[in-house]
C-alpha cells in the first residue's frame, strides 16, 4: 500500500459492500483522479493520505456501488421532467388529486398539466384512476394529461380541445378514441394494441425552450442521483429523433454537467425507412464513441417498427406481422457486419421465438458471439429461447413493468402463469448475461429501489404476491443484478459496478441499511450520499454540507418540479411526523399523514404551506 499515489479523496467508517468476491467487505476506500486507489481497513487506507487529501467520516454507514439502470429513457426524460407531475409513488388517489389541484392553479395558460407515467391505478388506496369527472371539476380550463402506463391516457375537456379531438376525429391505426353516445370523445384514449395514439398526443402539447431542457435534464438527473442511481443505459424511444434529441444531452457532456454516467442506444426512426437509418447510422457514429460519462452502445430498441410487441396486458398478445423477419433481418445483418451491438423490445416469447430465427440465420454467415446483443423485458421467454440465447452469446434485460401491471397479466393470463414473468432465477441459473432496469419515465418509475424490492419481494407496487419465493432474489443477487451485471450490457465489465480497485468511484450511500432493514421499506430507500468519480453528485441529512452539485432552481417557475420534486417517498413515518408539528393541528381535521408529508417533505415555501393545506381540507389551515 506505501507505493500507491497519494489519494484525492478517502471515504472511512463505512460498511462498504464491494461486489468483489476477493474482498467482499471494507470499511475504507482512497479515490484518486475518479477511480478507487485502494479498498480496504481504514488504519491502512488512512495512512495513505497527504497533505491535501480530503477525507470523509461515513458514520457507520452502509455503502453500495452506485446503481445502474439498463434500460431508462433519461434523454427524453430529461426533456420533459421540468414538465411533469410525478405520481411515482404516491399512494393515494385523494393525495394524488390533491397535487393536481395545487398543480393547475400555478400552471398558466396555454400550458398544460401532465402526468406522465411511472405509476399504477393499483398503488392507490382507492385502486383506481380518477374519473374524467373528477378531472373536469378540478381544471375546468387548463389542459390535464394523464398517461396510465401505456394502456390509456386521460384528458379533461381543456386538453380534447387543446388537442383538436372532435367527433369527425378518427381513430388512429392501433388506438381508439372513446365516445359519448353522441359519438363526441369522452377524453379517454385507448392503445390497441400500441401506443402510438398516446405518444402523438402527448407530443402535441407545448414543449420546453433548449435553456429550460438543459435545466430540465440536469433536475431529472438530479433526482436519479437522490435515489442512488449513477449510470444508465438509454434506450432511444418513440419521437426521439437523433441527433436533433440529443442536442441537450451533448451539450451538458461537453460542459461537463452530467451527474449520470450514460451510453446510448439509437431507436429507428420511421416506419419502413429503418434498413435506411442504420446505414446511415454504422457510416456516421462509431461504436463506442464518447467517454466515460456519455457514449454510443449500439442499436434498439427499436429496430423495426413491425417486431414492436407492446406489452398492455389488457389486451390480447398481437402476433407481430409477417414481414417482421425479412425486415429485421436487413437490418441485424447491417448491424452484424458494422459490429454493433443491438438491443431488441421483446414482450412475448412468441415475438421473441421468432427474432431468434433471424438471429440464427444472420450467425450462419456473420457469427454473432461478443456482440453483446440482448433482449429487453422478455416477460413469457421459454427455457428453450433461454438456451438459444446463451447458445447465440446474447443477454437479457429485464426491468420491473411486472412490478405495475402485474395484477393486468393475472387477470388475463392466471396467477400461475405469472409465477415466473420474467423468469429472471432461471435465466440467472442458465448463466445468460441479466441485469435489471426500470424501463421509465413513462410505463414505470424511475426508482431503483422499486425494481429491488420487485426483485427481492416478489411483489407489485400494489402489494400483490406475484412470485413465489423460489423464483426471487436475494439481495446481494439483486443488487449485482442493478451493478456489476449491467456492465456486461454496455461493454463496460471490470471499469465500473464494484467498489474495487482501478474501477470508476461510483457509491451510493442509502438512507437505510439495504442489508438488515425489512423487506417492505426497500422500495422507500433514498440516499444520503452519492458520488460520481468521487465527486458528490447528491448529499442529505448528516452529510448534506458536502453538497455542492445542486442546479439552478427549476424551470418555468411553475414547473411541479419546485413544489412536489419527483418520487415521493410516503413511507416515510418520520416524515409524516414532521409534517404534522409544523401544522401543529389535531389528527381529527383528516389531512395527516400523506398530503401533509408531501408538502413538508417537498420543499412547499413556508409561506404557501397555508394556502396549500387549506386546499387540502385541514381545519387549522382553513382558508
Amino acid at each position: 500500500m506505501n507505493a500507491l499515489a497519494t489519494p484525492d479523496l478517502i471515504l472511512h467508517r463505512g460498511l462498504f459492500v464491494t461486489l468483489d468476491r476477493r474482498n467482499p467487505t471494507a470499511d475504507a476506500v482512497a479515490i484518486k483522479d475518479g477511480k478507487f486507489l485502494a479498498v480496504g481497513r481504514s488504519h491502512e487506507i488512512m495512512a495513505l493520505a497527504g497533505p491535501q487529501t480530503r477525507t470523509i467520516d461515513l458514520r457507520g454507514r452502509r455503502v453500495l456501488p452506485g446503481l445502474i439502470d439498463n434500460h431508462l429513457h433519461i434523454i427524453r426524460g430529461g426533456l420533459n421532467f421540468n414538465l411533469e407531475l410525478r405520481w411515482d409513488g404516491v399512494r393515494s388517489l385523494a393525495d394524488a388529486m390533491a397535487m393536481l389541484k395545487r398543480q393547475v392553479a400555478i400552471t398558466p395558460a396555454p400550458q398544460w398539466v401532465r402526468v406522465v407515467g411511472g405509476f399504477t391505478e393499483h398503488q392507490f388506496a382507492e385502486k383506481r384512476l380518477p374519473t374524467i369527472e373528477e378531472l373536469n371539476a378540478v381544471a375546468p380550463d387548463t389542459p390535464v394529461f394523464i398517461l396510465h402506463l401505456y394502456d390509456r391516457a386521460l384528458l379533461n375537456g381543456a386538453a380534447l380541445r387543446a388537442v383538436g379531438y372532435t367527433r369527425d376525429t378518427p381513430n388512429p391505426p392501433g388506438g381508439e378514441i372513446l365516445r359519448d353516445a353522441n359519438g363526441n370523445p369522452n377524453g379517454l384514449l385507448l392503445a390497441k394494441p400500441n401506443a402510438g395514439i398516446l405518444y402523438s398526443t402527448l407530443a402535441k402539447g407545448p414543449k420546453l425552450p433548449l435553456e429550460y431542457q438543459i435545466n430540465s435534464t440536469r433536475h431529472f438527473m438530479r433526482e436519479l442521483n437522490r435515489l442512488g442511481v449513477t449510470g444508465a443505459i438509454d434506450a432511444g424511444g418513440g419521437f426521439q429523433n437523433y441527433p436533433e434529441d440529443y442536442e441537450v444531452i451533448q451539450q451538458l457532456s461537453e460542459a461537463g454537467q452530467l451527474t449520470i454516467r450514460l451510453a446510448y442506444n439509437l431507436f429507428t426512426q420511421k416506419p419502413k425507412q429503418e434498413k435506411d437509418d442504420f446505414l446511415r447510422w454504422t457510416q456516421s457514429v462509431k461504436y463506442q464513441q464518447g467517454d466515460d460519462y456519455f457514449r454510443h452502445n449500439g442499436a434498439g430498441e427499436m429496430l423495426v417498427f413491425s417486431a414492436a410487441d407492446f406489452e398492455d396486458f389488457r389486451q390480447p398478445r398481437p402476433d407481430m406481422a409477417p414481414e417482421m423477419e425479412g425486415e429485421l433481418e436487413q437490418v441485424v445483418r447491417i448491424l452484424a457486419q458494422n459490429r454493433w451491438p443491438w438491443r431488441l423490445h421483446a414482450t412475448y416469447d412468441e415475438t421473441i421465438s421468432r427474432m431468434l430465427d433471424v438471429f440464427e440465420r444472420v450467425n450462419q454467415d456473420i457469427p454473432l458471439q461478443g456482440l453483446n446483443w440482448f433482449f429487453d423485458h422478455a416477460e413469457t421467454i421459454s427455457d428453450q429461447s433461454i438456451e438459444r440465447i446463451a447458445e447465440l452469446g446474447g443477454g437479457v434485460a429485464v426491468q420491473h413493468r411486472m412490478a405495475y401491471q402485474g395484477e393486468y397479466f393475472v387477470e388475463r393470463y392466471g396467477h400461475g402463469a405469472a409465477e415466473a414473468t420474467p423468469p429472471v432465477a432461471k435465466i440467472l441459473q442458465a448463466g445468460v448475461k441479466v441485469s435489471a432496469g426500470t424501463d421509465a419515465t413513462r410505463v414505470a418509475s424511475y426508482n431503483p429501489w422499486v425494481s429491488l424490492s420487485w426483485l427481492i419481494t416478489g411483489k407489485t407496487v400494489g402489494g400483490m404476491q406475484l412470485y413465489p419465493r423460489r423464483n426471487c432474489l436475494d439481495r446481494e443477487q439483486a443488487l449485482r443484478m442493478w451493478t456489476e451485471n449491467v456492465t456486461w450490457f454496455s461493454n463496460e465489465e471490470g471499469k465500473k459496478g464494484r467498489i474495487e480497485a482501478g474501477q470508476l468511484a461510483d457509491i451510493v450511500v442509502p438512507d437505510r441499511d439495504f442489508y438488515a432493514c425489512a423487506e417492505d421499506e426497500i422500495a422507500d430507500t433514498s440516499s444520503l450520499l452519492t458520488m460520481v468519480g468521487g465527486k458528490v453528485v447528491y448529499a442529505a441529512g448528516e452529510f448534506a454540507a458536502l453538497d455542492e452539485s445542486a442546479p439552478p432552481p427549476a424551470m418555468p417557475d411553475w414547473s411541479p418540479v419546485r413544489t412536489f420534486k419527483g418520487y415521493a417517498a410516503w413511507g416515510d413515518a418520520q416524515q409524516q411526523r414532521v409534517a404534522a408539528s409544523q401544522c401543529g393541528c389535531a389528527s381529527s381535521c383528516g389531512v395527516h399523514g400523506h398530503a401533509h408529508a408531501q408538502a413538508w417533505g417537498s420543499a412547499v415555501p413556508a409561506s404557501d404551506l397555508k394556502s396549500f393545506w387549506g386546499a387540502l381540507g385541514c381545519a387549522c389551515w382553513a382558508v
